[in-house]
Parts: structure tokens; C-alpha cells; sequence
């Protein structure tokens, strides 16, 4: 069993058809890079997945169970980026990784049993910053501020881990640092879904490749969607743009 599957997936926001046909499994251990260009629906894809948003049409299911509008499943985890949160928020590390445990708010510290402090401790050392967990959230590296937000993310231990563009605005090390991590929380039987525009991390990473534009244009191992037809209806680009020659697909 998958442990997610969109099937026929359509979503209306303001009238507009946003996405149309959406068809998607994701296996347990398995990365999926999702790529599109700005406004091809990634965003409405994730927000859909959870359950915040109510699709036209079509159904999603996390491990068989359906996904209802309104009612976020626990089995799915969000990274959203970085710059989403607030960061100046008076908490430590430990404290911002607790609220993953509850779907409405803050928790306060003396609400959280060992039980639950044991699984805050466990998410941030799968992250390698249970040495931080005092540490005021504003004292933290951009870096290390993803790294929290995935292991907020993973207290819950789901089935299926969304990351809203994990790279943007970091340096090349601390990339290189975070696609280790994922490959390591891929081989702990996660399945992922991975929003991105960092094309080259994607390739590099993902065990599928799939291209979003409103649809799913295609899905597949990375060397199998290297094609510049498939690229160029994506991105509704030239042969001659920069970006089939970034990845390879075109010579400069």
C-alpha cells in the first residue's frame, strides 16, 4: 500500500481551476521531487494533501485512509519555509519542536507529559540539534532553523513529510547538509514529497521526479525525465533556454 495516492485531483480557488487530473503515489522510503515553475499549483498541491483545502474533485489518501477537508491528518508532516515563521518569537528550540504535537496553538511546557517530551527529543536528535533544544529559536542559523521546523515535522513520526522549498536563501554547504538529512529520514521509511526550484538537488536526490503544471506532466526516475520536450512544456520554454542548458538537456 502506497503510503500516499492522488488520484483525479482537482482544486478551484477563486474560480480558476488551479489543478486539473492530478495523479500521484508516493512509497514509503520513497523522495519525490516536485517541480514546476511559480503559480503552477505546488503550493495548492501540499495545502490539499493536508486536508486544508476542499479539491473539486478526486480523492487523496495517506496509508489507504482518506484525507478529509478540514480535519489534517496526523500521519502527514509539513516543513513549511523558513521565512514563514516567526523567528523573533520569545521559545526555545524544544518548545517550537513541542508544537508539532498539538494542531491548535502553543503548548505550554507543564502540558507535556514525558511521553510527549520523549518524542521532542527524538525528533530533534533524527536532526542532530538535541544539544540546541534550550537555545532561543532567534539564535539559529537559517540552517539550523530548517532542521527545526523538520523535526517539528517529524514528532509526530508520519508517513508522509512535505517540504515547501527546504533550500531556498541557504548556502551551497548547507544544502549539501540537508539533502544528507533527507536521504538519511528516506531511508528511515519516509516518504517525501519535496517542493523545490533548486533543480540540481532535486535530480540529485529525489527517486522520482515529478513536473507540475497545473497537471502532472510527467513522473519518473530523474535520468527519465531529463528530456527537454517534457522540461519545455513544464516551464513553457524555448530550446534555447537556460535552463535545459543548466540541466544538461541542451548544449551551450
Amino acid at each position: 500500500m502506497p503510503a500516499l495516492t492522488v488520484r483525479d485531483l482537482a482544486v478551484v480557488l477563486g474560480g480558476v481551476r488551479v489543478l486539473r487530473d492530478v495523479n500521484l503515489e508516493v512509497a514509503a522510503g520513497e523522495l519525490v521531487g516536485l517541480i514546476g515553475p511559480n503559480g503552477a499549483g505546488k503550493t495548492t498541491l501540499m495545502r490539499s494533501i493536508m486536508g486544508l483545502l476542499t479539491p473539486a474533485a478526486g480523492t487523496i489518501e495517506v496509508r489507504g485512509e482518506r484525507v478529509r477537508p478540514g480535519r489534517p491528518h496526523r500521519a502527514i508532516g509539513y516543513v513549511p519555509q523558513s521565512r514563514a515563521t516567526q523567528w523573533g518569537y520569545p521559545m526555545s528550540v524544544e518548545e517550537l519542536v513541542a508544537t508539532g504535537l498539538e494542531r491548535r496553538g502553543l503548548l505550554a511546557r507543564t502540558r507535556l507529559g514525558r511521553n510527549a517530551w520523549e518524542k521532542v527529543y527524538a525528533a530533534l536528535d533524527r536532526v542532530d540539534l538535541f544539544e540546541m533544544r534550550r537555545r532561543p529559536i532567534g539564535q539559529l542559523s537559517g540552517g539550523q532553523q530548517q532542521r527545526i521546523l523538520i523535526a517539528r515535522a517529524l514528532v509526530r513520526d508520519p508517513a508522509i513529510l512535505l517540504l515547501d522549498e527546504p533550500f531556498t536563501g541557504l548556502d551551497h554547504p548547507t544544502q549539501d547538509s540537508l539533502a544528507d538529512l533527507f536521504l538519511s529520514l528516506r531511508a528511515g521509511g519516509a516518504g517525501i514529497i519535496m517542493s523545490t526550484h533548486d533543480l540540481t538537488q532535486a535530480v540529485d536526490i529525489s527517486t522520482r521526479v515529478a513536473l507540475l503544471n497545473r497537471t502532472i506532466i510527467a513522473a519518473g526516475p530523474p535520468a527519465d525525465i531529463l528530456r527537454a520536450d517534457l522540461w519545455m512544456e513544464t516551464f513553457q520554454v524555448r530550446a534555447s533556454s537556460p535552463l535545459l542548458r543548466v540541466l544538461g538537456m541542451v548544449k551551450a
